[in-house]
């Protein structure tokens, strides 16, 4: 009973291996693709890689770097938002550069307050002091002489009534009055004369000079808020309040390289994509005339056709994603830019990496 128990456990055994063996010998049937991969349309079309980007007439997207060093008190705008030419972007702290312009605009106002004061020279009151004095010396000099005149009658009465030093001190005195009143004569001619021209304008350079100071304070300062220079699309920020940002622009934590600050793109109406032709394909390119291309999105099966805009004539090395130098390899690209219209239904973000075959009508 035993052994008969044990034979079937067998039998059930190797039943069970048989069974297994054909269930996962048999063939599996293959899923169906996600989605159609990309084929070449054209008879001898050109593989590219491509990057979509906002449409620009010419260049590329706007990077956005500051002219100033200093930290981020404010971001103004949002990642997509659509901006007009001279929205606030982003404000760096500017207190220092403000301080400044207000030191410079007071010394400039006390300069022009200086220049009007020697404009209106002689003053009314500083004539009047000069005339007393002028009047002062007249009075002195009729004085002395009166004081002369007697010592000159007495003496020629009497020579002896007069002594030589009384004498010769009241002639001096006539003299030194009539000098004196030459000098407060010449003063109040110089006083009544007013400033003269070479103060003048050298007080008018000076404030020249201090208000060309204050103006070029004043523009520096408004570099300090960085605005959108035309109309456009935010595409990215990669600034916040409180980070350091330089002319160099803002660190990257994923690089860890510099790079702009703010992006900025057109609008979306259009976009562009930019190809990176092989250098040993570039003779096979059609003529601009003839040329025309179609682009792959990368996990879809959408294509879309391209309409050629221009070559960059100018074949640079090809960098790797994250366009750093150290990435570079001896193979040279040759950029060619298309445009398209976006498909409805399918949103396309500027960045995107798509696949592109060009070819010739």
């Amino acid at each position: 009973m035993r052994n008969r128990i044990l034979f079937t456990l067998v039998g059930l055994g190797i039943l069970a291996g048989l069974v297994s063996a054909y269930v996962y010998a048999r063939p599996k049937r293959a899923l169906p693709p996600a989605f159609t991969p990309a084929s070449n349309p054209y008879g001898q079309g050109i593989y590219a890689n491509g990057i979509i980007e906002s449409y620009q007439e010419n260049g590329e997207n706007v990077n956005m770097y500051p002219e100033v060093s200093g930290t981020v008190i404010a971001v103004s705008v949002r990642e997509g938002q659509t901006v007009t030419k001279g929205t606030p972007l982003f404000v760096i702290d500017d207190s220092v550069q403000r301080a400044l312009v207000a030191q410079q605009e007071a010394q400039a106002a006390a300069a022009q307050t200086m220049l009007d004061r020697l404009r209106a020279e002689p003053r009314k009151e500083e004539l009047e002091v000069s005339h007393a004095q002028v009047e002062m010396a007249e009075a002195n000099l009729k004085s002395a002489e009166d004081q002369l005149d007697k010592q000159v009658r007495a003496r020629a009465i009497d020579p002896r009534a007069v002594s030589k030093d009384v004498f010769d001190n009241a002639t001096n005195a006539v003299r030194v009055a009539r000098a004196n009143l030459d000098v407060v004569s010449r003063q109040y001619e110089l006083t009544r004369a007013g400033i003269w021209s070479y103060d003048t304008r050298n007080q008018q350079r000076q404030v020249e000079a201090l208000n060309k100071a204050v103006a070029a304070s004043a523009a520096l300062l408004g570099k300090y808020t960085v605005r959108a220079p035309a109309d456009g699309v935010v595409l990215s920020i990669h600034t916040a309040v409180g980070s350091y940002l330089s002319p160099q622009g803002a660190y990257d934590t994923y690089t860890q390289m510099l790079g702009p600050a703010v992006v900025m793109g057109a609008s979306k109406a259009l976009l562009g994509v930019r190809c990176y032709i092989d250098e040993i394909l570039i003779r096979r390119l059609p003529a601009a005339a003839r040329m025309q291309a179609r682009m792959f999105i990368r996990g879809t099966s959408v294509s879309v056709p391209l309409e050629f805009v221009r070559v960059q004539p100018y074949v640079s090395p090809k960098i790797e994603l994250s366009n750093e130098r150290t990435e570079r390899v001896d193979l040279r690209v040759l950029p060619v830019i298309f445009r398209f219209a976006p498909p409805k239904g399918l949103e396309l973000y500027p960045g995107e990496l798509v696949d592109v075959y060009v070819g010739e009508t």
